[in-house]
């Protein structure tokens, strides 16, 4: 980093800073190990990319933003990827012998040498924003590239597709510095964008690699070179969760616990052996997580009441329902959240245990060595417990225990997977459970899915909804009148995606004398559905409609994660 006189004399000449930001941000970027850019992001006064603009017109560099520029493959083959991750910066073009390449930093002392030598060119720096260039580094070179570069020049690494999968004993291979530091590339990229699950799936030509952002799958651009170390990848994880690296042929279930940046992650591991080897999910569960309030998750007013309700009644089944990935657990510990006092007394039954709340007795249960949630539920009858969390209830044995447990005085939480509200009563029934223990015991059921957010930075109106299209999907006509609809736009905070995380459409289905009475008669769940809609119960798809109409998600978001109606 350049000195603090010549840092402050480039703060001033660019017009926009007082004195004394000068020289606040002068001595932080003395100090910092980091582009004077981002220090002045960091700092609040001024965007980066305005900054560099402004610093552009006084170094006399050009300065342009790479989101939609395209970069013909010969001139990133300019540079080597070490050189480009190392110093942050991305090749633009080739004219006259001289290699224009975009930089963040431009006072990194010897950079200009280190490029030319790397190149062989005469080099011309442009400025560009740091997120700009690390995106383009990404997607034209593979996230990990650099390290991928560093194996490709180990002739250890030089195998063919058949020795990759029989021939070659990877118990070195799998602790070579590059694979380690590949594979913690991999998890850290997938942390950084937030991304739930990433899944490593051989193709016949590829390793692919797919991120799961906001309950959506993306691809993430990796070298093509990489199948040439997939065994040595995949040994690698298989190590870190203790699996058995020389078992191929089974599928395989693991763990792995991680500290990145002060937070806990716990990693599940599942391996299944495909066609052209072994396919790798990682479930990322951030146990540090904050915990959110039901008016975080997107509740609206009338359901947040109706949930209180139901969650302050002194004994009962809670139950919430929904596919896998839907927040059922966010939501249930989100209940507990409100009802944690130091006069309750709650004890829960997790596998996994997702969020640490202190105040509650967490127990992770582990079926193999027996301590499943029916022995668990069991267990908790006898801690003088106020409320029960049990994670699923999964068979009948659990749900007996879990009806008891509520007919004796103990308000219990769980989860089932249904499609909606009405369905879980005739699950339980499937189960085995007495239709009169399910109307006696439980007390409301929740359905639920995740829909994802708009940018609110980017969002934009609506040109002109389609009538017609509205009315054929069931948009409510008397949402219309005052409804705000909007569209996704592109910005930095999203990722250029036009949305930035996600929020809940909810179906609230409080058992009425009613519905007791259906449930005990064995009725469908259709009648039990229709019911609860004269009781006055908004569907899934009507919630949804509500937040469209209040410019938190989109048309397209609602039909996709709910179900048309008949």
């Amino acid at each position: 980093m350049a000195s603090e006189t010549y840092i402050a004399t480039l703060l001033e000449q660019t017009g926009l800073f007082n004195a004394e930001q000068v020289r606040v941000l002068a001595a932080e970027a003395a100090s910092a190990d980091m582009p004077l850019g981002q220090v002045v992001a960091a700092n609040g006064a001024v965007r980066e990319g305005d900054f560099l603009k402004a610093l552009g017109s006084v170094l006399q560099m050009p300065f342009r933003r790479l989101k939609d520029v395209e970069i013909a493959q010969d001139v990133l083959q300019r540079l080597p990827p070490k050189a480009v991750f190392q110093y942050n910066v991305i090749p633009v073009s080739v004219e006259n012998g001289v290699l224009l390449v975009a930089v963040a930093d431009p006072f990194v002392p010897g950079l200009v040498d280190s490029l030319r030598l790397a190149s062989g060119l005469r080099v011309k720096l442009s400025l560009s924003p740091s997120e700009d260039i690390s995106q383009a580094a990404k997607a034209f070179y593979g996230v990990g590239a650099e390290t991928v570069d560093q194996m490709m020049q180990d002739d250890r690494f030089e195998v063919s597709l058949d020795e990759q999968v029989g021939k070659v004993d990877l118990s070195e291979m799998d602790q070579e510095a590059s694979i380690v530091k590949f594979v913690n590339q991999i998890i850290w990229e997938a942390h950084q964008q937030g991304a739930t699950d990433i899944h490593l799936e051989p193709m016949e030509e590829k390793l692919r690699i797919r991120y799961r952002v906001d309950g959506v799958l993306h691809e993430t651009p990796v070298p093509m070179q990489l199948i040439r170390f997939q065994a040595a990848i995949l040994s690698r994880i298989k190590v870190m969760a203790n699996l058995d690296i020389a078992e191929k042929r089974l599928p395989m279930d693991g763990r792995i616990g991680l500290r990145v940046k002060g937070q806990n992650i716990d990693i599940r591991v599942s391996t299944m052996p495909t066609v052209y080897g072994e396919s790798v999910s990682l479930r990322l569960l951030q146990s540090g997580t904050q915990l959110i309030t039901i008016e975080d998750s997107g509740m609206g007013e009338h359901d947040a009441a109706v949930i209180r309700r139901l969650i302050h009644r002194p004994n009962g089944i809670i139950l919430v329902t929904g596919p896998t990935g839907s927040g059922k657990s966010t939501s249930l510990n989100g209940y507990l959240q409100e009802l944690n006092r130091t006069d309750v007394r709650i004890m829960t039954a997790e596998n996994p245990i997702e969020y640490e709340m202190p105040g509650i007795n967490q127990v992770l249960v582990r079926p193999e060595i027996g301590l499943t949630f029916a022995r668990v539920l069991r267990s908790f009858l006898r801690q003088d417990p106020d409320i029960i969390m049990v994670g699923e209830i999964r068979d009948l044995e659990t749900a007996e225990i879990a009806i008891q447990a509520s007919l004796t005085g103990h308000l219990v939480f769980s989860t089932l997977h249904t499609n909606d509200a009405a369905g879980a009563f005739t699950r339980l029934m499937d189960m085995g459970v007495e239709p009169y223990l399910v109307a006696s015991a439980v007390e409301g059921v929740v359905a639920q899915r995740l829909v994802r957010r708009l940018c609110p930075d980017c969002r934009v109106a609506a040109v002109k909804s389609d009538p017609a299209f509205l009315k054929e999907i069931g948009f409510p006509e008397t949402l219309l009148a005052g409804a705000s609809l909007y569209e996704t736009g592109r910005c930095e905070n999203c990722r250029n995606s036009g949305f930035r995380g996600r929020l809940g459409i909810f179906e609230i289905l409080p058992v009425s004398d009613a519905v007791q009475s259906l449930i005990t008669a064995r009725h469908s769940a259709t009648a039990i559905r229709q019911q609860a809609l004269k009781e006055g119960m908004r569907t899934l798809r009507d919630d949804g409609w509500a937040k469209v109409a209040t410019g938190r998600t989109t048309v397209e978001e609602v039909l996709r994660a709910t179900e048309e109606e008949a």
